[in-house]
């Protein structure tokens, strides 16, 4: 059913985006300058990519990786752009593709695995590659390839560099492709200074074109400056103007129509005889390079989307380079992603569609079949060079930049780590280890921050419910017995030590523990196994454990109250209390404290004016006057009082029953308990006193009966009961002076 669900909603998206792409004009010149120079761009490197992955099996292979380069970028240049979803993003074979084939095949050819078998085992490499592309752009999980640790993305980038560097040294000095690139860069009497001279003009300009003209990719000056040193050093040496023989130069692609039909004929009926475990282990190198080849092509298309202010659909466009790639190795070309320089090129020479990527791959098969024996004559050398660039270009310096504070040394250590690991050890093994090492280094930053942020007690912050001065006090002098815990973070089993020894201090000694859960993002089964010894240590001293803002959807879509029932601490008994808010929970331990555990509100008695804290004492004929001058108002449970914004300046005692204030957070309608006033208290003090409008909310929590006194009615009492008056405002600004001094005492506690 999920399947069928995630197919159909892939499917309407394809079809969605689909028209929507194709209903955009073809825009020319834009979209066919704009395939041409990318073409420029992303055929001679395919070529040298193509050249770099087949020469690694023997140097014979080397004519025949050119062409695998070429159909490469033809079969994506016009596969992806058909089925993709990112206009403007030309797709071609890459440095990454070529780095892990290269190094795939370098390690067969260890192994003894004849050329043939290693041919053949490459394109099931690539298949496997974009089946794997495929299903990832089907599940819908492309968005996750982002997740990937910087750390791990620029020491693996940076590696595959320095492999593309070590692999061209050889041919750059024009030393055979067997020699190790070391013993070739340390062994001048190997060295063909002809080879050098292309190889060196050919770094040179590609290196300092852009700073001259970016009307012309530095790629192509970079190839043509090379040609034509190649060419200055014919004029005095004959042996360069043949193709016989010539090491220096591409040579012929030496394949007929009829020739490559056979050739790939043969490969489809060779691999029908592989055995299933052959192409089982080639799993882990196609996961790889299927997760190299996401994030070279996403990484494409957000620069894409910002320079463009567009958004790209990066399931689909998995879907369809899975698809290209597919094909690519169905017909003998080597896989590919989407490219940053082509399709930058692409970008600034005008294109607007996707139609443009369309007529990059055209435009590769044309100039292959036409220019034929042009591509002959290529140096080996100024593919070398162009090679050496972009694996420079690869390099990411920015990681050198970690070593200048002590916080992001280890940062830097992942980088160098999988750079190591790339080197000496694999491309598999670079990866995961780069994982592993950002997983602990994530595990080090949760444990370095304290799960505890705030440890108070009850007599240091109260909970919303006014009490009178004599409870107050009672709570002052009994609260250290009940600790406060506010916890915060993840808890789990990097931190449970942490806690654990926060509460173990605690437990013999506090006859109430508050754990408030509000701001912690995760609980793992260590932490709850934890909890549940201490739950256990407290039953024996009859001491509950009361949780706070257990939520039922943590940020990890975890449901904590359903996950502390199954791990056993939420087990039904009174040990271990759940309540909504850290506020109900302390108004509970208050309870206890005074031993005033409030009566239902239908069993309360309406209190007198005379028997309020506020007019103790007084006479008789002085509380008869100020009673006359009041209103008795009655209110159902949850009917409101008054709202905020009302005008009415009145004031109002509690005869009985519980009233709610509430006020709207800041920036939302999202309503915030204030307060909570009971039998006795008064509220409405501030707008009677100031005289404006209503800040808050008040509700009858339950049936509530009230003296209402209004301004205007306070006034007329004033004129013939002066000193009534000043007592009262006396009282009311005493009591509202006593709240605010306790909420600032609890605000600045809380920031501490």
């Amino acid at each position: 059913m999920l399947l069928t669900q995630a197919s159909t909603a892939f499917h309407g998206q394809f079809k969605m985006s689909s028209l929507s792409t194709t209903s955009e004009k073809f825009t020319i010149p834009g979209d066919f300058w704009g395939g041409l120079a990318s073409m420029l761009v992303a055929l001679p490197a395919a070529v040298a990519f193509g050249v770099t992955v087949y020469s690694a099996i023997s140097p014979q292979y080397a004519v025949f990786g050119a062409l695998a380069g070429i159909l490469g970028a033809a079969v994506l240049g016009l596969m992806a752009p058909t089925f993709g979803g990112t206009d403007r993003l030309i797709s071609a074979p890459c440095a990454p593709a070529a780095a892990v084939l290269s190094a795939f095949a370098i390690e067969l050819v260890r192994q003894g695995t004849a050329p043939s078998t290693i041919v053949l085992l490459l394109t099931v490499l690539g298949i496997l590659t974009g089946l794997i592309q495929m299903f990832i752009g089907f599940l819908g999980i492309g968005r996750m390839i982002k997740y990937i640790p910087y750390t791990v993305v620029s020491g693996y980038l940076s590696g595959v560099g320095l492999i593309i560097i070590g692999s061209q040294i050889p041919r750059f000095f024009g030393v055979s492709p067997d020699v190790a690139w070391w013993k070739a860069a340390l062994s001048p009497d190997l060295w063909d200074f002809r080879s050098i001279v292309v190889g060196v003009t050919t770094v040179v300009v590609a290196l300092l074109a852009p700073r001259l003209t970016k009307a012309i990719p530095s790629t192509i000056l970079g190839i043509v400056a090379g040609i034509l040193a190649y060419l200055g050093l014919a004029n005095s040496d004959a042996s360069m103007l043949t193709l016989t023989d010539n090491k220096l130069v591409l040579g012929e692609l030496g394949a007929s129509t009829e020739g490559y039909i056979a050739t790939i004929t043969a490969r489809w009926s060779e691999i029908g005889e592989l055995k299933l475990a052959q192409i089982a282990a080639l799993f882990g190198s196609a996961l790889t390079l299927a997760a190299l080849l996401c994030i070279d092509t996403l990484k494409t298309c957000v620069v894409i989307d910002q320079m463009t202010r567009t958004h790209h659909e990066p399931n689909r466009e998995l879907f369809a380079q899975g698809l290209a790639n597919i094909t690519s190795a169905a017909v003998g070309g080597i896989p590919g992603a989407g490219t940053m320089g082509a399709s930058m090129v692409n970008l600034s020479s005008g294109a607007k569609t996707r139609i443009s990527g369309i007529v990059e791959g055209v435009l590769v098969l044309v100039v292959a079949l036409a220019l034929n024996q042009f591509i002959a004559w290529i140096p080996i050398a100024t593919l070398a060079g162009i090679l050496i660039v972009v694996g420079l270009r690869m390099i990411d310096a920015s990681p050198l930049k970690f070593l200048e504070s002590r916080a992001t040394v280890f940062e830097f250590a992942v980088v160098a780590v999988v750079i190591g690991f790339a080197l000496t050890i694999g491309l598999i093994a670079a990866s995961a280890a780069g994982v592993v090492l950002s997983i602990l280094l994530f595990v080090r930053e949760q444990v370095g921050v304290t799960v505890v942020r705030h440890k108070t007690f009850v007599s240091q912050r109260s909970s919303t419910w006014y009490r009178p001065e004599a409870e107050m006090r009672l709570i002052a002098q009994k609260g250290d017995k009940a600790v406060i815990f506010e916890l915060q973070g993840s808890l789990f089993f990097g931190t449970t030590y942490e806690l654990y020894a926060a509460l173990e201090a605690e437990i013999k000694t506090r006859d109430y523990i508050i754990l408030d859960l509000r701001r912690v993002q995760s609980v793992d089964i260590t932490a709850a196994h934890m909890l549940n010894l201490v739950r256990d240590m407290l039953r024996e001293r009859g001491v509950p454990l009361l949780l706070s803002n257990v939520r039922e959807q943590l940020p990890n879509g975890r449901n904590l109250l359903e996950f502390f029932k199954q791990t056993g601490l939420i087990d039904g008994t009174d040990t271990v209390r759940i309540f909504k808010t850290i506020e109900s929970a302390i108004e509970w331990v208050e309870d206890q404290l005074v031993g005033d555990v409030a009566q239902p509100a239908q069993d309360e008695t309406a209190l007198k004016l005379q028997e309020m804290d506020l007019f103790q004492n007084r006479k008789d004929d002085t509380i008869a006057d100020l009673e006359a001058s009041m209103q008795q108002r009655s209110f159902k449970a949850g009917e409101p009082i008054y709202a905020m914004g009302d005008q009415k300046q009145e004031l109002y005692l509690i005869r009985r029953g519980v009233v709610r204030i509430t006020a709207p957070i800041s920036g939302s309608r999202q309503l915030h308990h204030i307060a909570t006033y009971g039998r006795g208290d008064f509220f409405g003090g501030l707008a009677f006193l100031d005289e404006r409008s209503r800040s808050d909310n008040a509700t009858a929590q339950t049936d509530t009966d009230l003296f209402v006194l209004s301004l205007e009615q306070f006034n007329q009492l004033a004129e013939t009961h002066k000193k009534l008056a000043l007592l009262l405002i006396t009282a009311i600004s005493r009591t509202l002076a006593q709240r605010l001094r306790h909420a600032d005492g609890e605000r600045t506690l809380l920031h501490v």
